[in-house]
């Protein structure tokens, strides 16, 4: 990694953040993709160190969309040229009137919100892009004095940990990130053979269905439409084994026989194209319509799109993904109806081991599986989804697995989750007797995906919602949340909360603080702030008997004492403590040794780690300073069997000697 030098502007030195840093922790997780080779050759430049005029967006609006450089995140560019066709939500994910390079008031850094589990997170970064011979090595605009492109990528990989973490994913994912909306994928090739199908995960093909494209002509200049490709296509040999692209439009044309032909405009994000069927260049296909009409749709042609029709579409690509519209008052328009969905609830959950993960509905745990009430007030169109939060898995056979069939990378990160729905005539009835019945809606199996979508026209009445992973005791966050045309309402149903620790993996010690973080005082913010040092802070050792050669041996949850609809987002920093430091004078310039960010939406936030004998300090923060809330720490330490031994051995010490001190007495 080359280091730059130090930038200032007016004499001030520009913002560099701490927590995404000019270095391989920041381009890398474990080093196992094709940028591993890069990354003694990346320099790290601000936009003005790499052209003279530098601006978010081009004025030639074609020539603000995305090109992929040496990333594989086309998944992500597909989501972001959705942006530009949706101002609202442009300016939701990069906020306008930021200052830019030239403005007196430009320092170097840049916010960015994404949808997180439920809740728009803020990201901010510094503007150091990492580089190649002075030259953007990753995604960038077609224009090279743009940078929206760029920077989004970069918030979007500190939100994820690293840019190698955007290797591969799924465009679904991104649009709901991008959006707070809803996508779904559609099946376009086979259904695959008995063999490569289980239980669990058959419903990745059962329930979606063929795309019928005119299902979406009452949105289709709304909707965010993308297709991919598992395998090479004909006539798509550089497309490797997994390649997603945009469809920009479709329209039906005559010919010049008096019949039609519906031609789709597609986007690569590699910014060339790299098709040669029909309607490529001078192809057989123009043949077939009025020079008129063949000269207008080749005008429309950017770099790096191409025209097919639609035999060819379905013919060589596997899958396609619709994001739904949203309106320019925030609501979901449905792709089914056109209808807009004016009502929208969300809460969260969770499938807990030994108290709440009741597996599917061939276990008999099932009925433990956490439930939610949906009261529908009179007729109407829903949309009703169940999105798990994600899981990181850093390991080699993880890495072998994403390079080789990205299709199985989801296996990685999520459960084989599924929804059912039963409609009860009122809300006091028998539970095992309701689940012996049929549900009126559900997702039929069970699906390796992020979230599951179900839609359907909704009887006035109440409705019994369960959430549930294929495997019981897989532990996981959930969000479900509902859509309407009518009113509803969505409530849970409460169980008793599960004994701290969770894990049974040893004997743990369990402490817990409570503190509070008040405006002007106590509420410091993130590290991003000189204020971060306000914070309060909360002392703790780790003896030896604690420490493990290897695994977890400390575990911090961080809970807040909001209601979910205001919620802050939070996080926290462990630091070491020097030897003979006190908790007042201990600095917090220094890099903390574990860190549970970036700040999340959400009620609690955990982290598990692995820490050496001696003193640290915990320091929980809000994102943003003086945002004033009550929160408690609680803090898990693995205790070594042979102290518990000692401890129990003691213990019946004691019990013996009171025993012959009662007798005596």
């Amino acid at each position: 990694m080359k280091e730059e030098g130090r930038a200032e502007c007016g004499g001030e030195a520009l913002f560099e953040d701490p927590d995404f840093p000019t270095e391989d922790t920041s381009l890398l997780c474990d080093g196992s993709t094709p940028i591993a080779r890069l990354q003694e050759e990346v320099t790290w430049l601000r936009p003005q160190e790499i052209c003279r005029s530098p601006a978010l967006f081009p004025d030639n609006i074609n020539l603000a969309h995305a090109k992929q450089g040496l990333l594989g995140d086309c998944w992500f560019l597909c989501a972001c040229t959705f942006l530009l066709k949706n101002k609202r939500l442009l300016n939701k994910v990069l906020p306008p009137d930021q200052p830019q390079w030239g403005d007196s008031r430009y320092r170097g850094s840049f916010q960015f919100s994404f949808w997180q589990q439920g809740h728009w997170t803020e990201v901010t970064i510094d503007d150091r892009l990492p580089c190649l011979n002075s030259t953007l090595c990753f995604s960038r605009c077609h224009s090279p004095t743009a940078f929206w492109v760029a920077l989004l990528e970069k918030a979007y990989a500190k939100l994820h940990g690293s840019y190698e973490r955007l290797w591969a994913g799924q465009v679904s994912e991104a649009l709901v990130d991008l959006t707070g909306g809803l996508a779904e994928r559609w099946s376009l090739g086979d259904f695959g053979s008995e063999e490569e199908q289980r239980p669990e995960q058959d419903s990745d093909q059962v329930r979606r269905r063929r795309l019928d494209l005119n299902l979406l002509n009452p949105v289709k200049d709304q909707c965010a439409v993308s297709c991919s490709t598992q395998s090479s296509p004909e006539g798509a040999s550089e497309l490797g084994q997994y390649h997603a692209l945009t469809v920009m439009e479709w329209l039906d044309v005559k010919t010049v026989s008096g019949s039609e032909v519906r031609l789709l405009r597609i986007r690569n994000p590699w910014g060339r194209c790299c098709w040669g069927g029909a309607w490529i260049g001078s192809g057989a296909g123009w043949s077939s319509v009025s020079p008129v009409s063949a000269a207008d749709l080749q005008s429309r042609v950017a770099e790096g799109e191409f025209w097919l029709d639609e035999t060819e579409f379905l013919s060589h690509f596997d899958d396609v993904t619709v994001g739904y519209p949203i309106s320019d008052e925030g609501h979901l328009k449905s792709i089914y109806t056109g209808s807009l969905l004016t009502h929208s609830h969300q809460l969260a959950g969770r499938w807990m081991k030994g108290h709440s993960a009741g597996g599917s509905r061939n276990s008999s745990s099932y009925s433990s599986n956490p439930k939610f009430w949906l009261k529908v007030c009179e007729r109407g169109e829903a949309l009703v989804s169940l999105l798990q939060h994600r899981k990181w898995r850093n390991t080699e056979k993880y890495a072998q697995t994403l390079l080789e069939d990205s299709k199985n990378t989801k296996h990685q990160h999520y459960q084989a989750i599924a929804l059912h729905i039963w409609k009860v005539e009122k809300k006091r009835f028998n539970l095992s007797r309701m689940l012996n019945k049929t549900p009126c809606a559900s997702t039929h199996c069970h699906a390796y995906e992020r979230e599951v979508v179900l839609h359907g026209e909704l009887e006035a009445g109440y409705y019994l919602l369960i959430p549930s992973a294929y495997q019981p005791g897989a532990e996981a966050r959930f969000l479900i949340r509902v859509f309407s045309s009518s009113s509803t309402s969505l409530s849970a149903l409460k169980s008793p909360a599960p004994s701290l620790p969770l894990t049974t993996d040893g004997e743990w010690e369990t402490t817990s603080f409570s503190g509070s973080w008040v405006e002007g005082r106590t509420a410091g913010g993130s590290r991003n702030f000189l204020s971060h040092r306000q914070n309060p802070s909360f002392p703790f050792t780790v003896c030896d008997e604690s420490a493990v050669t290897s695994g977890v041996n400390v575990r911090i949850t961080l809970r807040q004492s909001r209601p979910d609809t205001d919620l802050h987002p939070i996080g926290f920093h462990i630091y070491k403590s020097l030897e003979g430091e006190s908790e007042q004078t201990s600095p917090r310039d220094d890099d903390p040794v574990a860190s549970c960010v970036p700040h999340c939406y959400t009620q609690d936030v955990t982290l598990a780690c692995c820490l050496s004998p001696g003193a640290y300090t915990i320091v929980p923060s809000t994102y943003q300073p003086d945002c004033s809330a009550n929160f408690t720490v609680s803090l898990s330490r693995r205790i070594h069997r042979k102290v518990v031994k000692s401890q129990e051995r003691l213990g019946r010490a004691i019990q013996e000697i009171s025993h012959i001190s009662v007798m005596q007495s």
